[in-house]
């Protein structure tokens, strides 16, 4: 092996610390996925003793995977539109998204000040450049 691949090698995070943020996510998922079955079974089977029936297993399934799939698509869409609409509005230059040129601006020119630039010099500078381009 190379030197620059045994260096790329050492230099990878071990897959644990790499991916433990989708890890700990994986592990949250099946935790509340397990819950929302074991409860959502016993909750079942009380509204079938109640009823004087017995706990189906057939009649289960449908019940749990339809108010999964609703968990879901809630989830999705509100996790679809916060991402979508955050780049939309980002690439539309919303006041939410990113400061105002003139808040911009004023930093910089505070910056320039403290380093003993005159801001106003600068910008006629830059003015001179942009029409003599």
């Amino acid at each position: 092996m190379s030197d620059a691949k045994a260096d790329e090698v050492k230099s990878r995070p071990v897959f644990w610390k790499a991916y433990s943020f989708g890890l700990v996510t994986g592990a949250f998922f099946l935790v509340s996925w397990i819950g929302q079955f074991v409860f959502q079974a016993i909750r079942f089977g009380n509204e079938a003793s109640d009823q004087g029936a017995a706990f189906s297993w057939i009649e289960y399934w449908p019940d749990f995977l339809a108010s999964t799939f609703e968990n879901w698509q809630s989830e999705f869409l509100q996790l679809i539109w916060q991402a979508a609409g955050l780049g939309l509005f980002y690439f539309w230059g919303s006041s939410q998204s990113r400061e105002g040129n003139q808040r911009l601006e004023a930093k910089v020119d505070a910056l320039l000040r403290e380093r003993g630039v005159d801001p106003v010099e600068i910008d006629r500078q830059s003015r001179k450049i942009a029409e003599n381009e």
